[in-house]
């Protein structure tokens, strides 16, 4: 590999190569995102691909390290301890060394926030195949260890955060006692001084932002092609067991709201007590009762198939079968951030309105991303509007 000695054009030394900028400023960028969308579920497809980036990003900038440039190899910032230790110290007494490359108190920066970076993306992909059930690992872990997965996944996170904000600060301390900007220098690459330049690998860096792109044009291309009557869906939900009874009975009313979102104890309770189904008398034979009861009670919540029958069983008490999916306590708590107001404005009909907001009620999977707040009179599915029923 050749080296070019001493100032390059436009001023300065070459020291941060194109790579290496492009790899810290998409770094910055995919946590960033990752961090400011990780509470909504409405934006769990933004979440995802910004922590695929993160990982993948992870990835190039552990290979580089190895086969990159000059100043990018972890060879160059190779400091112990006590030489990092011994640089705060200066750096407090006001008489830091000054380096060209990575000081020794950020290369420890740098190792910590790639292996907390390593961290948050493993409990990551955990998360999204044990709680989510999609990615490389659906289905691997369960219900119970992805929520485990999620606890670790956020204090990782949230460890990381404070990597960054340490980080930044040390950049802001070094910057005015070497009076540089560093922050213009990873935007330039190149720091004042004489010393042999870094290669541009011009190459690298654009492929690594090419791809970067076209892995965003892949993963958003369906919302161009969305309609309201065609809404993009990023997820899709496992598919659900059907009964072609249950539908056309339970549908011919409202929703047919699927056995998932209840307890078998209160589809049972239901079905004994259908002479009085909320004011009604479903006036169903032997058979018909027997068939859908049986339906319902075999793909009841205790299955666990999806994500909320999973916390709708685990948090619904055993003493209790709750009629309606409205009055179970997931439910409660997933819909307590929406105004009163909301459930009674056009074109939701209510909270037992399910296909108003979530674009998959029929199949009954509510997936978290396939959650729209509707506009005022605009509906998001054309499924007829359920009466007030189960939910």
């Amino acid at each position: 590999m050749t080296q070019m000695s001493g100032r390059t054009a436009g001023g300065g030394v070459l020291v941060w190569d194109l790579p290496t900028r492009v790899f810290h400023w998409l770094f910055a960028g995919s946590f960033a995102v990752a961090w400011l969308t990780h509470e909504s579920s409405r934006l769990l497809d933004v979440h995802v691909f910004a922590g695929y980036l993160f990982a993948t990003l992870l990835v190039f900038r552990l290979v580089w390290g190895m086969t990159g440039g000059r100043y990018a190899r972890f060879r160059s910032f190779a400091w112990s301890w006590r030489e990092a230790r011994t640089y705060l110290i200066d750096v407090l007494r006001g008489r830091a060394r000054r380096y060209l490359g990575h000081n020794p108190a950020g290369s420890w920066a740098i190792y910590a926030m790639l292996a907390l970076g390593v961290a948050v993306a493993a409990t990551g992909i955990g998360v999204l195949g044990g709680e989510e059930r999609h990615g490389p690992l659906a289905g691997l872990f369960s219900f119970r260890a992805g929520a485990v997965l999620h606890e670790a996944h956020e204090l990782a996170a949230i460890a990381m955060l404070l990597l960054v904000l340490g980080h930044l600060t040390g950049v802001v301390v070094e910057s005015a006692v070497h009076r540089e900007n560093l922050i213009a220098a990873m935007v330039s690459g190149r720091k004042s001084g004489r010393a042999p330049a870094a290669r541009r690998y011009r190459a690298v860096g654009i492929a690594l932002l090419l791809a970067t792109l076209l892995g965003a044009a892949a993963s958003f291309s369906g919302y161009l092609f969305a309609s309201p009557g065609h809404p993009y869906l990023p997820f899709t939900g496992p598919q659900l067991a059907d009964n072609a009874t249950w539908r056309a009975e339970c549908g011919s009313c409202h929703l047919a709201y699927h056995p998932v979102l209840l307890p078998a104890r209160s589809w049972e309770r239901l079905m004994t007590g259908q002479t009085d189904h909320f004011g009604d008398d479903l006036a169903l034979d032997a058979d018909t009762a027997a068939a859908i009861t049986a339906f319902l009670r075999t793909n009841a919540a205790e299955g666990e198939q999806t994500e909320a029958a999973w916390k709708i069983h685990t948090t619904t008490p055993a003493t209790q079968a709750p009629l309606r999916i409205t009055a179970t306590r997931y439910w409660r708590a997933a819909h307590r951030t929406i105004p009163d107001t909301a459930f009674a404005t056009e074109p939701v009909n209510g909270r037992h309105d399910c296909t108003a907001c979530h674009l998959d009620a029929e199949q009954g999977t509510f997936e978290d991303a396939a959650m729209r707040l509707p506009d005022p009179g605009t509906r998001l599915s054309t499924t007829q509007a359920p009466k007030e029923g189960t939910s």
